[in-house]
Parts: structure tokens; C-alpha cells; sequence
């Protein structure tokens, strides 16, 4: 299936690694030109849009912390100035710090919701008025499986992402008759370069048994969903929660 991306712009905050490098490299592989933001991993979003353009595709790094709306804002605009318009947000980014609710802080509590919901809030508010403008658009927002069935040490980042995807169901049906389609991905545990590896080596049995393919993700299993609901195949999905783990919910 050719999904067809040629002349969309997408931005995709955690961009620059990750699953979020995983998914811009399949957008512009699609052929979208990919702005690939990232907070402190300027060396790594650098090597993905180096990826991009060794692929004969275009893409440009964009620093921004997504916790402030305004330089989320400038982003919005730089982008647009450079390439003209701005069809597909990836709320990636986010922050997660695992442990005990009664544990926490209200500062563990605050990054987290200022990554994950806030950050969303700002990018989705700089994007829409572009794409309501172009009446087309693509917002597809990533969170953990947590946020949908709970889970123990993971309270704030489910609370948090719940809200994303409360979000995403209420922007579907405001910006619907703008042809702009809302979406969220549901991950299980997806491994990559950044995670805990001493942790999953220690448990990995006892991980995947809970999941009915017997294996944790990784970012492959995420970027070619993310890329569909990117494109006009997916114009009739909207509002949706769908989910990329292995089996590990069935909500």
C-alpha cells in the first residue's frame, strides 16, 4: 500500500530517537518532509535527519522544550516559514518516572503532566490553526497502555496520557469538519536504546508472559500504524484509541 505523504509537512516532538526516530524516518520514507523536534538530544536528531537525506528524503531538526507553549509556538512558525505548512502532528515526547504513587512528589507529579498532557495541549493549539486553515490535518498522539486500564508505579504518567486521550476524542469532534483526523496510539512496553536494559534482563521472563506474543515491542511495531493513520487512507478514522502491545490489553 503507497501511502502517499509526498508535499506533507510533519512534526514529530521526541522526534530525534527512539520510537520518535523510528517514526520520523518512516514519514519521510512515505514521503513526507519530517521536522524532527527534540529537547536536549541535539546529536541524535541530528543523525536521524541525516538518515532522512541519506534516503533521498528531506527533513530539519527543531529544538523546543514542549512543557513551554511559546517556544513551541516559535517552532510551529519556523516550520511552516520553511517548508509552507504543517500537516501531521506526532505527539510523542514524553516523561515517565516509574514508582510508588504514595512515594512521589508534586514535582514527579508536575513533569510529568507537563510533558506528557501539557506538551500535547501546546503542540495540538500552535498546529490547528494550520490545518484548519489547509482543511486537512493529522494529530496522532502516543501514550501507554496504562493510561487506558491503569497500572501500579505508573499512576501519573497513566493519569496524564488519559488525559491526551481525552484530548484527542474532543479535538476529533471539534475539527472534524475540517477535515482534520484525531487519533491516539495505545503502546504496551516498547524496548529501545534508552531503556532499562539491566531491568528487562532481569524480568523479561515475567514480562512477556503477560503479553500473548511473547515479546515486547519495539519501534518498528509503532511507526508503520502511525504513518497509516498519517495519510488519506486512514480520512475516515478519527477519535480512536488503538492499540500497538502485543496482545497486552484487549479493552
Amino acid at each position: 500500500m503507497e501511502l502517499n505523504l509526498a508535499r506533507r509537512v510533519a512534526l514529530v516532538t521526541g522526534g530525534g530517537r527512539d520510537t520518535g526516530g523510528e517514526i520520523s524516518k518512516a514519514l519521510a520514507a512515505e514521503g513526507a518532509t519530517v521536522a524532527v523536534n527534540y529537547r536536549s538530544s541535539e546529536a541524535e536528531a541530528a543523525e536521524v535527519v541525516s538518515a532522512i537525506e541519506a534516503a533521498g528524503g528531506t527533513a530539519k531538526a527543531y529544538r523546543a522544550d514542549i512543557v513551554d507553549y511559546d517556544a513551541v509556538k516559535a517552532m510551529v512558525d519556523a516550520i511552516v516559514a520553511d517548508f509552507g505548512s504543517l500537516d501531521i502532528l506526532v505527539n510523542n515526547a514524553g516523561y515517565v518516572k516509574y514508582g510508588r504513587f504514595v512515594d512521589s512528589t508534586p514535582a514527579d507529579w508536575k513533569a510529568q503532566i507537563d510533558t506528557c498532557l501539557y506538551g500535547a495541549i501546546h503542540c495540538c493549539h500552535a498546529v490547528a490553526p494550520h490545518m484548519i486553515a489547509a482543511n486537512w490535518g493529522r494529530i496522532i498522539s502516543l501514550i501507554g497502555d496504562s493510561s487506558r486500564i491503569g497500572e501500579a508505579n505508573l499512576a501519573m504518567a497513566a493519569a496524564s496520557r488519559a488525559g491526551t486521550m481525552a484530548l484527542g476524542k474532543s479535538l476529533a469532534k471539534e475539527l472534524g469538519r475540517n477535515n482534520v483526523c484525531v487519533n491516539t496510539v495505545s503502546l504496551g512496553l516498547v524496548q529501545t536504546a534508552h531503556s532499562d536494559a539491566d531491568f528487562l534482563a532481569k524480568n523479561m521472563d515475567k514480562i512477556v508472559r503477560a503479553y500473548p506474543l511473547r515479546r515486547i515491542g519495539t519501534p518498528a511495531d509503532v511507526a508503520p500504524l502511525v504513518a497509516f493513520l498519517a495519510s488519506d487512507h486512514a480520512s475516515w478514522i478519527t477519535g480512536q484509541v488503538i492499540s500497538t502491545n502485543g496482545g497486552f490489553s484487549m479493552v
